[in-house]
């Protein structure tokens, strides 16, 4: 019994590994509906990793994957940030064709 209790301690406290972390990102952002954002903060926190936001836009830059859409993440100031598929503009033109509006304003 206390071997399985160790073994138990000893997997809690491993770090989760870089593709079940990435799984776990790329689940939270399919879930992201229409015409609405999340921060990667937000991301980050839902996947169960609320100090791991860079780690959140990393595995956003590398996706390439159009079922999930990457383009509904943006900085938790309200920035739309970059795009690996045509830069921030052609991100704001995704989420405004999808009826988002953007909370922030400029100037």
């Amino acid at each position: 019994m206390e071997k399985s209790y160790k073994q138990s301690i000893m997997q809690k406290n491993k770090p989760m590994s870089q593709s079940l972390f990435r799984t776990a990102v790329l689940e939270v952002v399919k879930a992201i509906p229409r015409g609405k954002t999340k921060s990667y903060q937000e991301v980050a926190t839902i996947a169960g990793y609320p100090k791991a936001f860079r780690a959140v836009a990393s595995v956003m830059s590398h996706n390439y994957d159009p079922t999930v859409p990457c383009h509904r993440v943006i900085h938790s100031n309200g920035q739309i940030g970059n795009y690996n598929r045509g830069g921030e503009k052609a991100k704001y033109v995704k989420l405004r064709g999808e009826g988002w509006q953007s909370t922030t304003t400029t100037g």
